[in-house]
């Protein structure tokens, strides 16, 4: 008998989670989902659940798009299966937008409670709509960059949900990562005519430029790792708009938020000593320096012993999706 083919499902959440979000960002939310082939023959079969996260300035569904002299995720995916490279599973690419382009996966007073919203709402939909294995020895994530930050980040925070992750290119190490944003950004506030201007004008600014992906990016960060409910936009700026000095009071909040510097918790070394993979990669020339963060992490898990997967590869940052190539394949193998 053959095989049923893969199929991607589409379901839909009216989040109470995302509902009264400072942004005003739709709380009815899309999650695409990726079934394996071979899905609908074996009625009792559970699957492992990989969890797919978006780069800032994407979102779940828009993983699914064409790519120029490219295959789509779902090609990909299909191509690493129907090979024997990668046993099958459901891959789950839920919507996460925001009018910032992203949450960074974590809960503040700027955003909305966008964790709440995938360890609360997503998953167990996901697990009630689809047969997973539903349980964190069988449930894992992937990301790169913004995803990539959000995959680590919350196998650290959730290890009793999540027994896996794969981080590609990921948010690490702020002094590099974010503090050059940060030194433009009092410039770009005034290109913008300031911080509420921005904010209020961001889907009619013209041209995109990369001025406007750099603020972008500073002001999603802000809003995530700066959370104030008391501030008026729910967050905290990291630099003094008199001057474009940094905030230190501020800074040290973000610092909070970097995994190097969650290595110091116990909790957080536990969780990834918990971890059936633990998979970070990173190209040698990122224009963002990640291969830096990268680095540090790698030398900090080998000294505390934790076992994990690390490489780097002869690229930047940009359209590096062809390692999930390397990295679903032994997601998947982990969580069967």
């Amino acid at each position: 008998m053959r095989e049923s083919p893969s199929r991607i499902e589409h379901l839909t959440i009216n989040s109470a989670a995302l509902r009264g979000n400072p942004l005003g960002d739709p709380t009815e939310r899309a999650i695409t989902v990726y079934l394996p082939p071979g899905h609908d023959d074996l009625p009792l079969r559970g699957y492992p659940a990989i969890y797919l996260l978006a780069s800032h300035g994407s979102t779940g569904p828009s993983l699914m798009n064409w790519r120029p002299w490219d295959v789509t995720i779902y090609e990909q995916i299909d191509a690493l299966i129907e090979s024997g490279a990668m046993p099958p599973a459901i891959v789950v690419m839920p919507d996460m937008w925001t009018r910032f382009g992203g949450s960074q996966y974590i809960n503040s007073a700027g955003i909305g409670r966008y964790e709440d919203f995938l360890i609360d709402e997503v998953i167990p939909l996901v697990d009630r709509s689809f047969r997973t294995l539903p349980d964190r020895d069988h449930r894992g994530l992937v990301g790169r960059s913004s995803g990539g930050y959000g995959a680590i980040t919350q196998a650290l925070r959730h290890p009793e949900t999540f027994g896996a992750f794969a981080c590609h290119s990921g948010d690490l190490y702020w002094e590099y990562t974010c503090l050059p944003g940060l030194s433009r950004m009092h410039q770009h506030l005034a290109k913008f005519g300031g911080l509420d201007a921005f904010i209020q004008d961001i889907p009619t600014i013209r041209p995109k430029n990369s001025a406007f992906w750099d603020l972008i990016m500073t002001v999603c960060w802000s809003a995530a790792f700066g959370s104030n409910p008391d501030a008026p936009h729910g967050f905290d700026l990291p630099i003094y708009l008199e001057t474009g000095a940094l905030n230190e009071t501020v800074w040290a909040r973000w610092l909070a938020h970097d995994p190097i510097r969650r290595l110091s918790d116990p909790a957080a070394i536990e969780a990834l000593r918990s971890m059936r993979l633990a998979f970070i990669d990173v190209g040698q020339y990122d224009e963002y320096q990640l291969q830096v963060g990268a680095r540090v992490l790698h030398q900090r898990l080998d000294a505390l012993g934790i076992a994990h997967t690390y490489e780097e590869y002869p690229d930047g940052h940009r359209g590096t999706h062809y390692r999930y190539d390397v990295s679903l394949p032994q997601l998947a193998e982990a969580l069967q």
